[in-house]
């Protein structure tokens, strides 16, 4: 993930000792700055920048005190970007005037001369708050965009998965370049399609490139395309992938696998956007944003003399990781919901959810498939299950500890008590343990009473 991205603030006012004091005042916070006299400034650079926050006068015109100017702009940027905090601020305040600016949208009002501690906490809670309204409304047009592409949601509420959220709601609406990495099954391909949802390409289908499932004999033509009679089989021109993703998105998934002789035709269109079909002398140029992925160790690849360096740099001028599923349990849950209804649909089945002990089992797994693996095992436990919920031996999941490894060759007594002993390893005490197996403490104290744990 990269760096936080400084908060920018725009300070209107008509005074420049105003200006200067508030720069001064919000610089050690590191603020990035800009400062507009006029209500026409304020809304070119609203039109010309993004802000986190926007201060702004109420009163601009010599001799006036009425508030209209401010309250006009107020709700022009309201009807610009609704999601952009507004701080209004007076000399000439009163009750009056402060409620009419909250009806209009402001987020606060600061009456001058100004509290410094509390016009610095004022500027501090709205960026954050205005942040936070900006990516839920960003990851939710990503979602919508998935969903009506027919593709799973990003689903996740977990701490390790808020960053990988963070950096899809800010880079996604920019043109650079990505490389996702992460382990198998992880989702990588649904972060990409992300990624191009959110972004102004959107409008047009992401192109998508297996780099791993190409034989290289025709790596170039599928990427560059060819010209008739440029190869044996080559019995018409074809446009390749480049050229299908002009003004969208290129993903290159499994960008490892990538051909060394051909990195260098790679590295020089993603630089210069410019290439040639094969059998062509053409130079064609496209303009295409790059999304990769890999779940291997570039940095080792490149050490081994498998990938070049410099390909490397053109591709991560943001480095995403994912984490794997048994770093983001707190997930597990609302996945497995998810996946149980797009398969009770698929299958027309009727089960409601999952009993105490799947969900325990489901949250204790280690899941070296992650989310891939997750989905196979919620679908296998939708054909399996004969009742109106999923139970443990449904899954059919390997469980460390256990014997034969197969939960369905354990009676349903052990695989509870299997289940109560690794809850009361997991969490430590009974309440805890009955909490997340969804039984009353009485309850459990009786079962670890009848199995002897």
């Amino acid at each position: 993930m990269p760096p936080d991205l400084p908060s920018r603030v725009l300070i209107a006012d008509d005074q420049a000792d105003v200006l200067e004091a508030l720069r001064l005042l919000l610089k050690p916070d590191g603020y990035v700055i800009d400062t507009a006299s006029s209500p026409a400034q304020v809304a070119r650079a609203i039109e010309l920048k993004d802000y986190d926050v926007v201060l702004i006068d109420l009163n601009y015109s010599r001799d006036t005190t009425s508030g209209d100017e401010g309250l006009d702009l107020l709700s022009r940027i309201r009807l610009a970007d609704e999601s952009l905090p507004v701080v209004v601020m007076t000399a000439w305040g009163s009750v009056d005037v402060a409620v009419e600016a909250m009806r209009r949208g402001a987020r606060d009002f600061v009456q001058k001369p100004w509290d410094n501690d509390r016009l610095l906490t004022i500027v501090r809670t709205q960026t954050s708050l205005g942040r936070a309204i900006r990516l839920g409304r960003r990851l939710l047009l990503a979602n919508q965009a998935l969903v009506a592409d027919g593709r799973s949601p990003l689903l996740a509420e977990s701490p390790a998965m808020r960053p990988v959220l963070d950096v899809i709601a800010r880079v996604g609406p920019s043109d650079a370049n990505v490389l996702i990495s992460g382990e198998n099954g992880t989702g990588k391909s649904l972060v990409a399609q992300a990624l191009h949802a959110v972004s102004p390409r959107a409008p047009r289908p992401m192109v998508t490139v297996n780099a791993g499932g190409m034989a290289e004999g025709v790596f170039e033509s599928e990427l560059f395309g060819h010209v008739r009679g440029a190869f044996t089989d080559a019995k018409a021109d074809r446009i390749g992938r480049f050229e299908l993703a002009d003004g969208s998105t290129l993903f290159l998934d499994e960008i490892a696998n990538v051909p060394s002789s051909q990195q260098a035709k790679l590295l020089r269109v993603i630089e210069s956007g410019e290439f040639e079909r094969v059998g062509s002398s053409k130079t064609r140029k496209v303009d295409v944003r790059i999304v990769s992925a890999t779940n291997a160790d570039l940095t080792a690849e490149i050490e081994a003399g498998r990938f070049r360096q410099d390909l490397l740099f053109r591709l991560n001028t943001i480095d995403l990781h994912l984490p794997p599923l048994r770093d983001r349990r707190e997930d597990i849950p609302l996945l497995a919901q998810h996946f149980l209804h797009l398969h009770t649909q698929r299958y027309r089945k009727t089960i409601s959810g999952f009993d105490p002990a799947a969900l325990q089992l489901l949250l204790d797994h280690r899941w070296p498939g992650n989310v891939r693996e997750l989905d196979h095992a919620i679908e296998r436990a939708v054909l399996m299950a004969q009742g109106s919920v999923v139970r443990a031996s449904d899954l059919g999941l390997r469980v460390e500890g256990v014997p034969s490894g197969r939960l369905e060759d354990m009676s349903l007594e052990d695989v509870e008590a299997f289940l109560i002993k690794k809850a009361m390893a997991r969490h430590g005490n009974v309440s805890h343990a009955a909490r997340a197996l969804g039984l009353s403490r009485s309850a459990l104290y009786r079962r670890l009473e009848r199995y002897k744990l």
